[in-house]
């Protein structure tokens, strides 16, 4: 019995993937359920696993694959089989060392450990006495010790020593992941008239609340309190008012959402990912924030599916994580429009008259100014700025 293994379909827009890694040889057995290849898709990183036990036979080894396309096959088998027998050892005299050759490229240049302590000495050596002429370190120690050679024709003066530097450069491929965020920024430039207005909000009231009630919050829902439940309650109040910017264009028209999906720019090793909480506006804190810790932990394992990155109404992305203090983020097309959070910096503030030291967060959300005046978006981050300032409005949904 044979068992094909078939790139499978991996959301409605994808008809194409990379195969990156095969994570068995040809000709090895595979468990069931065993993890046995990688897949790249423009939305994510997948494993194919093998559906039976038995012998993997690969037919196609890496490069780009069609969805529906068999790659590889198993053939069932019940016993694995028993490693290969290690070859016994023979003792056999050591050959003499070869004459270094005349064109060795190794002969007259240092070891990474011989260049840099020429560096530091600024000994000079034309000659080494490791494999094939190498320069070695004890060669750069003895002439480094070896008294340097005087004119008698000319006084002595000291000559600057030029260290030797290594520069070297390399050229990788770019991963589909990559190839597509590239594309698709592009495009959102290209077919956007891309606008950002900014504000900034006072995170005194909201930090003062994770205080008072993080370790009683943890403890009852088993996960943290963190800034990203009250952004996107307070996005989704506001999206509400404004539903402009809860849209997108379709040709010709609008097309209005009156629900919030709202999609989380997460960083992994790859690139940027954006998986979606599906009906934020009727979750409450904890499921938000029990949310966005699972996808980060999938997304850092790359186990995330096409499904849970489609769709979305709206984006909000965090610089604020690595220290970004101000940034014009771009819209994740087809939305109309995204929030940007930065990092949470104690700066002077005038309040009721008097200059007092508060922790400040700049916002910014960048619309499409096509369907979204500006005006709307300036009270739509207004409306975010008066919920954060007051979370007792987001009780209320004011």
């Amino acid at each position: 019995m044979k068992k094909e293994i078939i790139v499978p379909a991996a959301g409605e827009s994808v008809k194409e993937a990379d195969l990156v890694n095969w994570y068995k040889g040809d000709g090895e057995f595979v468990n069931r359920d065993e993890p046995i290849c990688e897949l790249e898709t423009e939305k994510a990183t997948l494993d194919l696993t093998a559906e039976i036990d038995g012998i993997l036979t690969i037919n196609v080894k890496d490069g780009t694959v069609k969805v529906g396309e068999v790659v590889g096959f198993i053939t069932a088998s019940d016993a694995k089989p028993a490693p290969p027998a290690a070859p016994v050892k023979e003792t056999v005299a050591a050959p003499a060392a070869p004459p270094v050759p005349a064109d060795s490229y190794a002969k007259g240049h240092p070891s990474p450990s011989a260049a840099k302590l020429i560096a530091e000495t600024g000994a000079t050596v034309s000659q080494g006495s490791g494999r094939d002429g190498r320069v070695t370190k004890d060669d750069v120690k003895s002439a480094a010790s070896a008294p340097a050679p005087v004119s008698a024709s000319a006084p002595s003066v000291a000559q600057p020593q030029v260290a030797l530097s290594f520069r070297s450069e390399r050229r990788e491929k770019m991963t589909r992941l990559r190839r597509t965020i590239m594309n698709r920024l592009i495009e959102s430039q290209q077919t956007t008239a891309s606008l950002t207005t900014f504000n900034e909000v006072d995170m005194t009231a909201v930090m003062e609340i994770r205080k008072k009630y993080k370790d009683a919050f943890k403890e009852k829902y088993q996960v943290g309190l963190g800034f990203m439940s009250f952004f996107t309650k307070a996005a989704c109040n506001a999206l509400m008012e404004f539903p402009a910017l809860n849209a997108y264009v379709d040709g010709d028209e609008i097309i209005f959402h009156d629900y919030c999906d709202v999609g989380v720019a997460v960083a992994t090793p790859k690139g940027l990912v954006v998986p979606v909480i599906r009906n934020a506006d009727q979750l409450g804190f904890h499921q938000i924030e029990s949310s966005i810790l699972d996808f980060a932990k999938r997304a850092q394992a790359n186990k995330l599916t096409i499904q849970e990155m489609e769709g979305g109404t709206f984006t909000i992305t965090n610089g604020g994580t690595f220290g970004s203090m101000l940034s014009t983020p771009i819209i994740n097309r087809p939305q109309s429009a995204i929030l940007g959070m930065h990092n949470i910096v104690t700066r002077p503030m005038v309040v009721n008259g008097e200059i007092v030291a508060r922790p400040i967060m700049y916002l910014a959300v960048t619309y499409d100014h096509r369907i979204i005046d500006g005006a709307e978006a300036v009270r739509f981050l207004v409306r975010i700025k008066e919920q954060l300032e007051d979370p007792s409005r987001l009780l209320l949904g004011m």
